[in-house]
């Protein structure tokens, strides 16, 4: 048809892949809060002038723990953004389907 290949990947290759690669982001997204929460918790991750969730939970945030009984909540809130951010990515991909284009909403795959 003459189209060039910069034509045929946006037009065509682009809008099929990407709500794949959102939900492969917040996915993702999501297992770096986890890594990184868990690497700050055994000494690995942030050095400990920089707040972290895990370093919350480790043996510094501990002493705050019987002054502020809501510390232990951390883990909630590290829960509630990974569940957060997959929520999104699966949002997105049904906004972003193509397969779903013109029928007035999101339905059921």
């Amino acid at each position: 048809m003459g189209s060039g290949h910069l034509r045929i990947v946006l037009r065509y290759v682009l809008p099929n892949v990407m709500a794949t690669v959102i939900v492969l982001a917040t996915i993702g997204l999501g297992a770096v809060i986890l890594a990184e929460s868990s690497l700050s918790f055994l000494g690995f991750g942030v050095p400990p002038p920089y707040p972290s969730w895990g370093a919350m939970l480790s043996g510094s945030g501990r002493s705050y723990m019987f002054r502020a009984p809501w510390m232990p909540l951390a883990r909630t809130r590290i829960s509630l953004a990974v569940f957060g951010f997959n929520m999104l990515g699966d949002a997105c991909a049904n906004v972003l389907d193509p397969r779903l284009r013109g029928t007035g909403g999101a339905q059921p795959r």
